[in-house]
């Protein structure tokens, strides 16, 4: 029996031309927007491999200013020892005396630098976290304005608020959170027994340990409050993942 295929003709409506425009012209949108989103993520990261570069420069420049104070701490030790032995109480006064000048110098004449940007600071301390392998200097800006915070911390932990680093009070420090690992990215992973190093200009290390961890809105300042019971705190402040809070890590001196 013979068959009669018949093809059913398709008509080319206005309609349909129209759509097709729709359609093409949708895809090549499409395309173009993840070219550009690829591009900024490539940039992105490529702006953030830079800044953790020259944080660890900074860094490297830190450890090198601190094996210098330690040599000189060293003296200044051996000197209050032979007078400890030798001289009056009143010569041990003095050169107990003599030593806390010393250390004050230290931290007020750090020396400045100027950011790319013009914006000067100074590097104060080193910050360890052996559990999720941060370290990196901790820097304090001239003036504290929003902006050199901000030009700041492209580069490497900030100083928030606070005394000086290792003092009686609480010392908070700000970093991004880059969502992978570097800078403050996995403070937020912390857990109550972490423990945190701080060391300072003149050579002190201090181990202190998380004792709280919360979220709050960006507007909250109440964590760098400096009631701490004449104890030494440290408290660590980074955004959440989605930038929509702030993550704080509170961390106590271990005697």
């Amino acid at each position: 029996m013979n068959q009669i295929l018949v093809t059913k003709k398709l008509y080319i409506t206005p309609e349909l031309k129209r759509k097709k425009k729709i359609y093409k012209f949708d895809f090549i949108i499409s395309v173009f927007l993840v070219c550009i989103l690829t591009s900024l993520y490539i940039y992105a990261e490529y702006d953030r491999n830079k800044s953790e570069a020259v944080s660890q420069d900074i860094l490297e420049e830190m450890n090198q200013t601190l094996a210098d104070t330690s040599v000189d701490t060293t003296v200044a030790d051996d000197d209050v020892l032979m007078v400890v032995l030798d001289g009056t109480e009143e010569d041990i006064s003095s050169a107990d005396s003599k030593v806390k000048v010393d250390i004050t110098q230290v931290n007020s004449q750090a020396q400045k630098e100027t950011t790319p940007s013009g914006y000067q600071y100074k590097k104060i301390a080193v910050i360890n976290i052996p559990k999720i392998n941060v370290n990196y200097a901790i820097l304090q800006g001239e003036t504290g304005s929003a902006e050199e915070t901000d030009a700041l911390l492209k580069i490497s932990p900030v100083k928030y608020h606070g005394h000086e680093p290792n003092e009686v009070g609480n010392f908070c420090i700000v970093a991004h959170n880059y969502r992978n690992t570097k800078f403050f990215s996995k403070v937020p992973t912390l857990v109550v027994g972490d423990t945190v190093d701080l060391t300072d200009l003149t050579g002190r290390k201090i181990t202190y340990q998380v004792y709280d961890k919360y979220t709050v809105d960006p507007s909250d300042t109440s964590c760098t409050t400096q009631l701490t019971g004449g104890k030494k705190e440290v408290t660590l402040i980074t955004c959440t993942d989605d930038s929509k809070q702030r993550v704080v890590v509170k961390c106590k001196e271990v005697k």
